[in-house]
């Protein structure tokens, strides 16, 4: 799943490859577009889009929010979710089978949408706070000061992993880069948060900043232009099951429940429970 990091990438190249540009043609690709495509509006997908010119792209949590030349007001929506991705593209370029729209550019290049298991969703609207989870994000993690980070923890109970990847807490943090950044932190997943010690709340409030900012480098990096890619080669922990960790050399871990894989070092973030490998 696209996280903030990768999606902060990709606004910058979109802002670079399509900021300013005429969307030509807009094309919807059934089945997919009905699964994906919202239009809010009511006043037809291409029809509004169609002659119209990006203005601004921006990100807030896991959206990307795509905005228009006056007099067009709505602006689109994109929550990715688990397999969406967006491609840049030449026009004549073989389409992904699970496209559901491509903006031709005057320019004479496409920016598509592909979602292998059409879960992601793509809205048009005039007004966000009809967007599903949209109104309820928290503030973005770079927006938090450590003294706003130890008041917002201090709300939410249970395991720390998942506080971090509630996006009413913080957004834009999903399974992956909590993984990571409790790796940085050196705490276990399944740490309840009023285990937590003052030092421990600022280790994480550190290691998530570092290990955002640092990942946002080496995506850029690795993405270059391919906005459909997600590298993440750079992972210390993540999806590194049986892999020696980068720092101690200990085994990495797995644990799966709740339809979620959770990696950690044992020997490095002790403590939680005593299951899996």
């Amino acid at each position: 799943m696209p996280e903030l990091p990768e999606l902060d990438v990709v606004r910058e190249v979109l802002a670079q490859r399509v900021v300013g540009k005429r969307i030509a043609r807009v094309e919807l690709f059934q089945p997919m577009a009905s699964l994906v495509v919202r239009d809010l509006t009511a006043r037809g997908f291409v029809e509004t889009l169609t002659g119209t010119v990006f203005e601004n792209v921006t990100r807030r949590g896991k959206f990307l929010l795509l905005a228009f030349r006056h007099p067009v007001t709505a602006q689109l929506a994109l929550n990715p979710k688990l397999t969406g991705r967006l491609q840049l593209a030449a026009p004549n370029a073989k389409r992904h089978k699970k496209t559901a729209v491509a903006f031709s550019l005057a320019n004479g290049s496409e920016l598509r949408y592909y979602d292998d298991k059409s879960m992601g969703q793509l809205y048009l609207t005039e007004d966000l706070a009809r967007v599903p989870d949209f109104a309820r994000m928290g503030p973005e993690p770079f927006d938090l000061t450590r003294e706003q980070f130890r008041a917002r923890l201090k709300s939410y109970r249970g395991e720390i992993k998942g506080i971090l990847t509630r996006g009413d807490f913080v957004a834009g943090i999903g399974n992956a880069y909590a993984d990571e950044i409790l790796w940085h932190a050196q705490l276990h997943p399944y740490r309840k948060r009023t285990q937590l010690t003052p030092q421990e709340t600022d280790r994480l409030y550190d290691a998530m900043q570092t290990t955002l900012r640092e990942a946002i480098a080496q995506v850029r990096a690795a993405m270059g232009e391919n906005i459909h890619l997600e590298p993440r080669a750079f992972f210390a922990v993540h999806m590194k099951t049986g892999e020696p960790c980068p720092r101690c050399g200990t085994t990495i871990s797995e644990i799966r429940a709740n339809q979620r894989v959770t990696n950690f070092c044992r020997a490095c973030q002790p403590g939680g429970l005593i299951r899996g490998m």
